[in-house]
């Protein structure tokens, strides 16, 4: 699969950047089991995100998908609670930061060995926007997490829009963070990138080219001259999202009123001039499956 990302085409490849195998305590399948469930649903990208220990995924037998050595760390934060930060690319032997000391550190000493941090679940954390937007140096936020459907909190859009409009314009990434089987395959990203090698991979994620989905995907975004312009699989809800009080509806459902019925669309083109003066957007389709996918927040 194939995007027009902005002016340049990528190939768009299929990532699991939050899972958990049998190295964690907590999770049902071990490190090769998860693999083979992701090849055999396409994924092209895996990652391994343990909770405080990594897997030397140079010892797995990949089965034709890159693996990304990763870690879910916990450091201590503010008001003694435990943080989660998803860190993707360190290597084997990296250890879990010393939980006493401040997230930022530990941020820091992920990027310092190489790899990028993505904030997860930040519906199911309840940590403030204030403490997550004094982060420094994240490469996104969680948008979707499979795992934390049970309690009801496995959107992120409010928090991911509040950084937003703190200036914050995070790319997002939908993950399962699998633990049992009823969190697997409800979502991914896709990350845009000239291959599908590690180093080609990283860099996308570094730039920020990736965008998360539950099923629909985006096969052409642009914005040039004040109008932004998008392609997509067919879908029912297609939403520009934007500051409080702002933003476009191309459809959604009943739009004509109760039993009117969807239209579904594969295209939009919206001015952007909006009123009260926003400084960002992104674009939110919904299929008639009822699932999502999300372009990332663009700079107005």
């Amino acid at each position: 699969m194939t995007i027009n990302y902005y002016g340049k085409t990528y190939n768009a490849y299929k990532a699991a950047l939050h899972t958990h195998s049998t190295t964690s305590p907590d999770a049902l399948f071990p490190p090769q089991e998860l693999i083979r469930l992701y090849k055999e649903q396409d994924y092209q990208v895996l990652a391994f995100t343990d909770h405080r220990a990594t897997n030397d995924v140079s010892r797995l037998d990949a089965m034709g998908m890159t693996l990304i050595s990763g870690m879910e760390v916990h450091p201590i934060g503010p008001r003694g609670k435990i943080w989660h930060i998803v860190a993707l690319n360190v290597p084997a032997d990296f250890p879990h930061p010393d939980p006493s000391r401040p997230v930022q550190e530990a941020i820091d000493k992920v990027i310092a060995a190489g790899g990028v941090c993505i904030y997860p679940h930040p519906y199911w954390s309840g940590n403030t926007i204030d403490e997550i937007a004094s982060l420094r140096h994240l490469s996104g936020i969680e948008v979707y997490n499979s795992a934390t459907r049970d309690i009801g909190r496995e959107y992120g859009m409010a928090q991911w829009d509040d950084l937003s409009e703190r200036g914050l314009l995070y790319p997002a990434t939908a993950v399962d963070d699998v633990h049992h089987v009823w969190d697997l395959f409800r979502g991914w990203t896709n990350i845009l990138a000239e291959t599908a090698d590690l180093p080609s991979i990283m860099e996308a994620l570094r730039a920020g080219r990736f965008y998360a989905s539950q099923g629909p995907s985006f096969k052409r975004l642009s914005y040039e001259n004040g109008v932004f312009e998008a392609e997509f699989s067919p879908c029912v809800s297609v939403v520009c999202v934007s500051s409080p009080r702002a933003g476009a509806a191309v459809t959604f459902p009943d739009q004509q009123g109760p039993g009117t019925g969807t239209k579904e669309v594969t295209s939009c083109r919206i001015p952007i001039h909006f009123e009260n003066s926003p400084t960002w957007f992104r674009l939110q389709i919904r299929d008639a499956e009822g699932r999502y996918a999300w372009s990332n927040p663009v700079k107005i």
